[in-house]
């Protein structure tokens, strides 16, 4: 593997080529500039597939580097190396990896072996960092014609009890199953459809299929609540509420098993309108929850004004607060201001066994993410909750 390591302190640089030879890694280039690099970079030479890079640099910073490294098209891995505050370094490493950079992590001056053996035990073997996959697009008479012929399906993510591991409900997401380009996810044709105006009818149908998909796992014996989510462009339909009270009775299912999750995606011009539809939801009993709280337009004012039973707690503050003090700050925060509020916590984002442990000591109440599963068709629901319980003993023992 060619190296190459960037850093204008002579110690830090010997430092680092040394411990990467006593791991093996011979063919280590060293620069004192960001320019030096981008004139190896550029030049007609071997090309370094793992660069080292301080940002702390005169004339070039790292972050500036980093600009750089995108324009001449690098596609080997990146490790961020700094002196500077911890959120600095995290600033610069969310930068690279917004521009699909392959970021291992960052070191930490002066530079530990056992840290540098840890960084690059996983990632060295993965292979470039792959460009975006050209994303195909659809019209909106297209997306109209997939809601009409049935072509949306939902799909569940389960939400767990931390204190004991029942599952308490399902997230629903929804999916369009496309007859040529199969599986296609929402990111692709929910901004398409609240841009065309066919939101509304998008959210009905999933939320009907979602009824009627509780209903059958009651009748199960696993009465469980379900979480939709909705556009605040739902929520301009004054006949919203009404809407929601028919689809309820029609599927034999109680205002307390159904859960709104509001996601504000973009600024509403009228904000009476919402409040008005939020709050008459509220007096038919229906759960309303804050989604990717602390992300885009949720926010503190949301909470002030809108009568939310449940505060979900986005995934870019959950997984890996464990280690990571500004998100274990604003995780402790949301928690704290929810329990006051008498609003029950999400977190959504739960990857792996540290997450569960630190969530479940730090008080919040229901689970989700991968770690408890990844979203599932409805028909595979039952199979999943009887895996889980003999799974759960072993999930839920406390390990502080």
């Amino acid at each position: 593997m060619n190296i190459l390591v960037i850093d204008d302190e002579p110690f830090v640089r010997k430092l680092l080529i040394h411990q990467l030879g006593r791991m093996g890694f011979e063919r280590v280039q060293a620069c004192a500039s960001a320019q030096e690099a981008l004139s190896v970079l550029e030049g007609g030479g071997a090309k370094p597939e793992l660069i080292f890079c301080d940002l702390q640099m005169p004339e070039m910073d790292g972050v500036e580097f980093v600009r750089h490294l995108v324009r001449v098209g690098y596609e080997g891995g990146l490790v961020l190396v700094s002196g500077e505050d911890e959120r600095v370094v995290q600033t610069a490493a969310k930068l690279a990896r917004a521009h699909n950079l392959k970021v291992l992590g960052a070191l930490t001056k002066p530079v530990s072996i056992e840290t540098l053996k840890q960084i690059l035990a996983g990632d060295v073997a993965q292979g470039p960092a792959q460009g975006h996959k050209e994303r195909k697009t659809y019209s909106a008479e297209r997306l109209r014609c997939a809601i009409a012929d049935g072509e949306l399906v939902n799909y569940y993510q389960p939400k767990v009890e931390f204190a004991s591991g029942a599952v308490a409900g399902f997230e629903t997401l929804v999916r369009w199953r496309h007859p040529q380009d199969g599986l296609i996810l929402p990111d692709q044709f929910i901004p398409l459809a609240e841009e065309s105006g066919l939101i509304n009818e998008l959210t009905r149908s999933v939320l009907r299929t979602a009824l009627r998909h509780a209903r059958a796992w009651g009748d199960d014996g696993y009465a469980l609540q379900v979480a939709v989510n909705v556009s605040m462009d739902n929520l301009v339909s004054l006949d919203f509420p009404d809407f929601v009270e028919r689809a309820l009775g029609e599927a034999g299912i109680a205002a307390s098993g159904l859960l709104l999750e509001v996601t504000e995606s973009r600024l509403m011009k009228d904000p009476l309108t919402p409040l008005e539809v939020l709050a008459r939801l509220r007096l038919k009993r229906v759960g309303l929850s804050i989604d990717d709280f602390g992300t885009g337009h949720s926010s503190l004012a949301q909470l002030r004004d809108i009568p939310f039973s449940e505060l979900k707690i986005d995934r870019g503050f959950v997984h890996g607060a464990w280690r990571d003090a500004s998100l274990r700050a604003i995780l402790e925060a949301s928690l704290g201001m929810a329990r006051q509020l008498g609003m029950k916590t999400v977190a959504e984002g739960v990857e792996d066994r540290e997450d569960w442990d630190f969530l479940r000591n730090s008080g919040c109440e229901l689970a989700q993410g991968w770690f408890i599963a990844k979203a599932l068709p409805h028909d595979q629901i039952a199979d999943w909750i009887a895996d889980w319980e003999v799974r759960r003993p072993t999930v839920v023992e406390f390990r502080s």
